[in-house]
């Protein structure tokens, strides 16, 4: 399992859990888990053609992921940042 480190603004899919597990051995199949679990995340960090959304950062054991099918492995920590926005 990896533990995943969930922003503020997406917790409303997660009980307002900040923190929660999902399984899978890369970036893409840990969203598809999530999402499976907490339907409706996924869409709000993916877009239609399976890119990461501008104001989406990923983070492996702190190291940014530019791609969805990056690998993890169990122990890791997947954090999830949401840029601000707004005048």
């Amino acid at each position: 399992m990896i533990r995943v480190q969930v922003p503020s603004p997406l917790r409303s899919y997660t009980g307002e859990r900040a923190t929660v597990e999902a399984a899978g051995g890369t970036v893409e199949e840990l969203l598809a888990d999530l999402d499976r679990r907490f339907p409706g995340m996924r869409f709000r960090m993916i877009d239609e053609q399976d890119r990461i959304r501008q104001h989406i950062r990923f983070f492996v054991d702190g190291e940014l992921v530019r791609q969805i099918a990056h690998p993890v492995r169990p122990g890791q920590e997947l954090q999830i940042l949401c840029a601000l926005s707004g005048g």
